[in-house]
């Protein structure tokens, strides 16, 4: 058996001695910035791919925080364009209840003039309201994009309102929501996607006065409104062309006679439908209503086939009444009468309508023509409504949108923030207890290398 002897340099033992000491001062002091910095990964080097799962949870995280300040400013804008939806409906539904006592039969002609004075005033704040800003100066109710007042009106010209914008409502995203809502679909009508009508009366001949007999409509029905034909649109920026209007013109009165040759008190009334409708068939067709009778109402059914497919129908409510005076068959007061014509127009929008009532109701010289405009007005005023409660029941889930994709963004934000703190924080559970064996073990490595740096041949020569 052999025995192998190395000798071992005393520099050398110290060399390795202090590098194994350095090895683990390092490792301890890494250990104490792991400690105090509370993370796993300190510097990129640390652990690569950690570190790259940790910045890009991190650009995520910075990513959401951007689109939630975005959707903070959306959400307040909608919420000012909520707020001033409700505010014209809140107009509109005093105006509408001015209407109604304009309605009232005992009123006098100055008494009606005071409600229209009342109304216009409501009507000037209403056009205020639609046409708010938001903080930045932006239209609240501008749809796609408008001019800094999108309503524009009363104008001089036919129509007489204007949406001075690109009409339609933006889309809303994964995160974010639109900054305003289509004023047009809140407040213009659209003849093709509404079919809103005025009907006013006239008498075209002074020998038959509408006072003191009813002569009336009732609200225009269309079907098929988007069959509707209309004017080829203008060059911008001339005004958009006048919608087709509809007349029906009553052309005169037939006595009805007994076969004795006497009359029976009754009579019959023609009338016929016209349009501004170059393509509206020519000639016109002839109409007759028969058995009209003094002191009873007749109810006569209009309907009107437009060119295109589109039906207006609507009702003429008409009472003829005697004339106390003369003697029969002179004493009939002929209600329809020749000359009375109805006129159809499409209402631009809400305040057109209300303008047209303050008109109406201002100038209307007897109840006939006063019931005339209340009538219509409250049938166009309520479509406005309907279509402004519509427009505020959107804007309100937008705000409800706003609200859920806040609660998705929070979800994400704590799943990517999970992911960070996975990749790159410290247990510290563990960090304190790797910590304490790196301290003892560095202890040691100390005390070991005192006790042998002690040792010397030189102390046992004497």
């Amino acid at each position: 058996m052999s025995s192998s002897f190395y000798r071992v340099s005393t520099a050398n033992m110290y060399d390795a001695t202090l590098r194994n000491l350095s090895a683990r001062q390092k490792t301890l002091v890494d250990l104490q910035e792991n400690l105090t910095a509370g993370k796993r990964v300190v510097r990129p080097s640390d652990d690569p791919v950690a570190a790259a799962q940790a910045e890009r949870a991190l650009t995520r995280i910075s990513r959401i925080q951007t689109e939630q300040r975005a959707l903070d400013v959306q959400r307040n804008a909608i919420a000012q364009a909520e707020s001033t939806l409700g505010d014209a409906v809140g107009l509109v539904q005093e105006i509408r209840q001015l209407v109604v006592a304009a309605g009232g039969g005992a009123l006098k002609p100055e008494d009606r003039k005071t409600y229209a004075n009342q109304i216009q005033s409501l009507r000037e704040q209403l056009t205020q309201v639609i046409n708010r800003k938001d903080t930045n100066g932006v239209p609240l109710l501008g749809a796609l994009g408008s001019a800094l007042e999108p309503f524009t009106g009363p104008l001089l010209s036919n129509p007489d309102y204007l949406f001075a914008g690109l009409p339609g409502q933006a889309a809303s995203g994964g995160t974010s929501i639109p900054t305003t809502v289509d004023g047009h679909a809140a407040l213009m009508f659209d003849p093709q996607r509404d079919g809103i009508y005025n009907a006013a009366i006239s008498s075209a001949d002074p020998a038959y006065p509408q006072d003191g007999r009813r002569f009336a409509t009732d609200a225009v029905r269309v079907t098929n409104a988007h069959l509707l034909q209309q004017p080829a649109p203008t060059v911008p920026p001339a005004p958009p062309a006048t919608p087709y209007t509809y007349t029906v013109a009553f052309t005169g009165v037939t006595l009805n006679k007994n076969p004795d040759g006497t009359y029976d008190g009754t009579y019959d009334a023609t009338y016929e439908i016209n349009s501004t409708n170059p393509n509206f068939p020519a000639p016109l067709p002839q109409h007759t209503v028969k058995g009209l009778k003094a002191d009873q109402l007749t109810i006569i059914p209009i309907s009107i086939d437009a060119p295109g497919g589109a039906t207006l129908k609507f009702n003429i409510s008409a009472t003829p009444t005697k004339d106390p005076v003369k003697l029969p068959p002179n004493n009939l007061v002929f209600s329809p009468a020749p000359g009375d014509t109805v006129t159809l127009s499409a209402s631009p929008g809400i305040a057109s309508a209300i303008d047209s009532a303050i008109r109406d109701i201002g100038g209307a010289a007897n109840n006939n023509a006063a019931a005339q405009a209340v009538g219509q007005a409250l049938a166009n005023i309520d479509a406005g409504m309907e279509r402004l409660h519509n427009m505020r029941g959107y804007a309100g889930e937008l705000l409800n949108r706003a609200d859920r994709i806040t609660g998705d963004q929070d979800k994400r934000s704590i799943q990517l923030e999970a992911d960070r703190s996975r990749a790159e924080d410290l247990d510290m559970v563990q960090g304190i207890s790797d910590f304490q064996n790196a301290s003892v073990g560095y202890e040691a490595a100390l005390k070991s290398y005192a006790q042998v740096q002690r040792l010397s041949l030189f102390n046992f020569i004497s």
